[in-house]
């Protein structure tokens, strides 16, 4: 019979060889996350290095990781991370992949667990996706039409999604009002600017902050602005390719973000590169650094609880209500034109999609009721 010693001592040797593999298992996580990133593109095993082709292989890798978003690879990193470390912890390996494991990994991803909450239905698809780009950068090829795969996630569809939950729309007194709240400083400047850009183009966030002043100012540069008597039009490398962004001058200067986007150039003095940028803590000089996208979330979620929309929420309700997308929204919500310009500004290959953004629209102005004679 063990003793208290030893049962202590068992403890902490269970314990410690826990840590280990814990530690063990980040190590392999961060060794797969570079491989995935670095290794998938090399020189063929029969062909000599040499510097030249060296550099030819930094060069592909650098185009290779420019073949998605930033944030796209930082979430398929992490698919990636998940999933081998619940391959390993069910005694498997991910690599070569398994229709058959890849269908129980999925089935666990839709299964509460503890108090753990299941998956929704989107991120089950993203994972899905993240994994199926990491097989491709090492050489595999994964099935997702393989029945293994297809019909759990049918099956996870069916039983378990929901309609998508869609941001509220900043309309036009909601934007006025969270313009109002800004401070006049340079910070303010330009964060009005931000908000009054991304409201009259419908930007997502990414491209608000990916604007340069100039065409190729900077390596990392999503478009330029052209600033013109009539408006400013951006050229922009979207997500859905390049397009073009034409925002017209507002009645007022209070309210016109071209003159909102001139002020804050001027006095923030950029004349070259990133067109929104950090300033310094006392918010008086504007820095080298690009602004994140993530400010402009934040920002549109202090504005509104600073502005005092939605009063008869709560402050955990209005923060999840808006987004960055309420920008978006707000625009295809609140501008009374042809639909077809609003398709054309939001950058929709399709009018279902710019309709998906109305919040608010007469729904029943083409009454096939009564034109069916009923």
């Amino acid at each position: 019979m063990a003793t208290g010693d030893e049962k202590s001592t068992s403890s902490r040797s269970g314990a410690f060889h826990d840590a280990q593999r814990r530690r063990s298992g980040d190590k392999n996580d961060a060794d797969e996350r570079e491989q995935a990133q670095g290794d998938a593109i090399a020189l063929p095993a029969h062909v000599a290095g040499s510097g030249t082709l060296d550099r030819l292989v930094d060069t592909a890798r650098d185009y290779a990781r420019a073949a998605a978003s930033e944030n796209t690879l930082k979430a398929y990193a992490k698919d990636w991370a998940h999933f081998a470390r619940w391959c390993r912890l069910k005694g498997a390996d991910p690599l070569p992949p398994s229709p058959e494991m890849i269908g129980l990994y999925l089935a666990d991803l839709a299964t509460p667990t503890g108090k753990s909450p299941a998956l929704l239905v989107s991120t089950i698809e993203r994972r899905l996706s993240g994994l199926a780009w990491h097989y491709a950068q090492r050489g595999f090829t994964l099935d997702r039409r393989n029945r293994h795969i297809a019909t759990v996630m049918a099956g996870i569809k069916r039983r378990h999604a929901r309609p998508p939950v869609q941001k509220e729309a900043i309309l036009r007194d909601d934007i006025l009002a969270m313009i109002a709240t800004l401070p006049h400083d340079l910070r303010g400047l330009r964060d009005r600017a931000i908000l009054l850009l991304g409201y009259a183009g419908g930007l997502r966030r990414s491209e608000i902050v990916s604007l340069d002043v100039h065409k190729d100012d900077t390596p990392d540069s999503g478009g330029w602005v052209d600033i013109l008597d009539g408006g400013a039009l951006l050229t922009l490398n979207a997500k859905t390719g390049w397009r073009e962004v034409e925002i017209g001058r507002g009645s007022s200067d209070q309210t016109c973000p071209v003159h909102a986007l001139e002020q804050w150039l001027h006095f923030a003095r950029i004349d070259f590169g990133p067109v929104f940028t950090r300033t310094s803590r006392d918010g008086k000089r504007a820095l080298d650094a690009r602004l994140s996208d993530k400010h402009v979330a934040r920002l549109i979620k202090r504005c509104v609880l600073d502005a005092g929309i939605r009063p008869e929420l709560s402050q955990k309700d209005r923060l999840a209500l808006f987004s960055g997308h309420s920008l978006r929204a707000g625009l295809a919500s609140a501008a009374e034109v042809d639909e077809r310009h609003v398709q054309k500004q939001l950058g929709h290959a399709s009018a279902e999609m710019t309709r998906r953004y109305q919040r608010r629209r007469d729904r029943f102005r083409v009454n096939l009721t009564k034109a069916a004679g009923l």
